[in-house]
């Protein structure tokens, strides 16, 4: 980039070296401090136009000066641009884009960094002026400031993509203290405090919701539009938008600590996080460098001894091509961009990575390792079957278990409750008691009644149907007066797009598995259904441990989604651990190397996706680079070339890798549901 800012600096290792290349430092460091510090406040206004003018203005007037000083050179061709007079047009159309490089080439050489591509393009052109070759020195200088320009057009284009998440976060939030309402700081307001958002605005800080209901559109934490209606008590995040009516908030956290805010630190923090291919290519820059400088003086120097007719500004040229194709810009340019527009991408459709070497990772997955509850099913017990004995009828049956169950804390005594109404008038019960590991007896209107498992049954000698003992999932048996009166299926529901998300990874070759701590044959027959390869059963976290070491020794690259907390081992020990529903959790946050914002296990599927489209456009960069250099390298030393060719290759090269890297962001990318 032609940079303008005095601010600006490198940085260099204790041998002298730059530790990146400058077009990678500002992608990641300066961008990432960029971000930060425009997280609230956007002076884009007098300032950015200001420093808008002072990238284009002089490669404008340098351009103007340039083809001028060619149509009089070889078209209009005055007596008076001859001399002294047309060396200096052709020195005032070089100093406006050259001194910024210069001066850039002159901060790496205090640092001892000689090679840099600041230095490269300085001597390059201060050479083809020695030579006389003035229109080629400034075109080299000019066309490389107008493809830094495109660079940095790029890199702002990735930063406002990253940007936007910030942009979720009001600046103001209204604090509700006695019977006044304040307009504060969101860092003002302390936990326990009441805000309100009105249709339209953005919460500011996590909570719980006091008013009744409202609905509020969470695309920015989740990438999905669908508004989400939230009842009293239910929790509020950071960043969702009321839509339509006026809210009441408990806030629960501070500002700093709020979902939000957590998500937009990794996401900065990401882009620090490289990949094996962007550590590869910064140390392959540094080697690169210096070894094409010698060969471009070698050029210049060694024909002497072995060419008759040696003529040093004919050899002194094919050097300087040499040297101006060397530039190695595209790579250390684009492969960041790219990374840094994979990461945009799937922020936009709700998956955080937290560093681009997951991209990576993501890439070569081939095989997916899934938790059961809460990641492949909703993690919610609903009602799913009634079965009465004869002379006892559902509605009876359901109105008996739930006036009992409700007096349990159970989760499935709940789902009993839930599939009842819970806001319907219950049957009086008396003289309750909970049997621990068995269920709950009582009596409801007047009559005796059990709630419970098998071995309640058992216990107080009830006779119950053979078939009971082959029911899969979780039920609950009701006996009344001591008679059986019939079973409760229980059962934790598969996602909506449980199946699809196992078919579309299915679809690009990957295994999936399944581990759960749950009873096999539950286990087995949601893996049925859902069309998973492989599922284990009745696990502890020690038992999912070794199925995952058992599947690494078979040299898999694999994935574990879960939770992130109760699995903390096992997303320790796979090569990527995705956390599913990642809002809910601060530990999941924490642990996991990839987030999914929202509980559509078909996300796995997107990141995978994102992965690899990102690897295939870093590759496709690496080898257009290399490619195009290699043969203008050839053909410079060959003298086939010129540096007007030399330049337009190393700029144009530059420029497409840019610009497919730039494809990234503007994938429009959905997931199937």
């Amino acid at each position: 980039m032609l940079n303008t800012d005095p601010t600006h600096s490198h940085t260099y290792d204790a041998h002298g070296n730059m530790t990146c290349c400058s077009l990678e430092e500002k992608i990641y460091a300066r961008t990432e401090a960029q971000l930060k510090s425009e997280a609230h406040h956007d002076h884009s206004d007098e300032h950015g136009e200001a420093a808008w003018w002072q990238q284009y203005l002089p490669v404008a007037a340098s351009l103007v000066l340039l083809l001028s000083a060619v149509a009089f050179d070889n078209w209009l061709k005055p007596d008076w641009f001859s001399g002294w007079l047309r060396v200096v047009w052709y020195v005032a159309a070089y100093l406006p884009v050259a001194l910024p490089v210069m001066r850039e080439a002159v901060a790496a050489l205090r640092k001892g960094a000689f090679f840099t591509e600041f230095t490269l393009m300085t001597v390059a052109t201060l050479g083809a002026f020695f030579i006389g070759e003035y229109s080629e020195g400034v075109a080299v200088m000019i066309f490389y400031a107008i493809g830094e320009l495109f660079q940095q057009a790029a890199v702002n284009r990735a930063k406002r993509s990253i940007k936007a998440l910030l942009d979720v976060r009001p600046d103001t939030v209204n604090v509700l203290r006695g019977t006044k309402t304040f307009t504060v700081s969101p860092g003002e307001v302390l936990p326990g405090e009441f805000i309100q958002v009105r249709p339209g605005e953005k919460v500011a800080l996590d909570g719980t919701l006091a008013s009744e209901t409202a609905s509020f559109n969470t695309a920015a934490l989740t990438g999905e539009s669908k508004p989400d209606t939230k009842t009293k008590g239910e929790t509020v995040l950071a960043g969702m938008i009321n839509l339509n009516t006026v809210a009441e908030v408990r806030v629960t956290s501070l500002f700093k600590d709020s979902k939000l805010s957590r998500i937009l630190e990794l996401v900065q923090d990401a882009t620090a996080r490289k990949s094996q291919t962007q550590l590869f290519i910064s140390r392959f820059a540094k080697i690169y460098t210096p070894v094409v400088f010698f060969l471009a003086v070698a050029i210049t120097a060694l024909p002497f001894f072995f060419v008759e007719k040696y003529v040093f500004a004919d050899w002194l040229y094919r050097g300087l091509v040499f040297l101006v194709i060397s530039c190695p810009c595209a790579l250390v340019i684009s492969i960041p961009l790219g990374y840094f527009g994979g990461i945009g991408l799937a922020s936009r459709n709700g998956i955080l990575f937290k560093g681009s070497n997951f991209l990576d990772v993501m890439s070569q997955v081939n095989t997916v390792v899934m938790d059961k509850t809460g990641t492949l099913t909703k993690g919610v017990f609903k009602v799913q079957k009634v079965d009465t004995a004869p002379g006892i009828s559902p509605g009876k049956l359901v109105e008996t278990a739930a006036a009992l169950e409700s007096k349990s804390t159970h989760p499935v005594a709940l789902a009993v409750v839930e599939f009842f109404g819970k806001d319907k008038i219950m049957l009086p019960v008396s003289a309750v008691e909970e049997i621990a590991g068995h269920g709950i007896r009582g009596k409801v209107a007047g009559d005796d009644v059990l709630a419970g498992n098998l071995k309640l049954m058992q216990k107080f000698g009830i006779a119950t149907p053979p078939e009971v003992a082959e029911i899969v999932e979780t039920f609950v048996l009701l006996a009344i007066n001591g008679q059986y009166a019939g079973c409760i299926t229980i059962a934790d529901e598969p996602k909506d797009d449980a199946k699809q998300a196992v078919a579309d990874l299915h679809g690009m070759g990957i295994q999936t598995v399944m581990l759960s701590g749950d009873k096999s044959s539950v286990v087995q027959k949601v893996a049925a259904a859902l069309g998973i390869d492989r599922a284990f059963g009745d696990l502890l976290p020690e038992g999912k441990v070794e199925k995952v070491q058992a599947l690494k020794s078979e040299n898999r690259r694999l994935a574990f989604v879960g939770d992130g907390v109760n699995d903390a081992p096992v997303v320790a020990l796979a090569d990527a651990g995705i956390a599913m529903g990642g809002l809910g959790s601060d530990a999941t946050i924490e642990t996991a190397d990839i987030v999914i914002q929202n509980d559509q296990p078909s996300k796995i599927a997107s990141a995978v996706k994102i992965g690899k489209l990102t690897r295939r456009i870093v590759w496709q960069n690496i080898g257009l680079a290399m490619a195009v250099k290699i043969a203008v390298l050839a053909l410079g030393a060959g003298g086939v070339a010129t540096l007007w060719e030399a330049v337009f290759a190393d700029v144009g090269v530059a420029l497409l890798a840019i610009l497919n890297a730039v494809r990234i962001q503007e994938m429009s990318f959905s997931t199937p549901t």
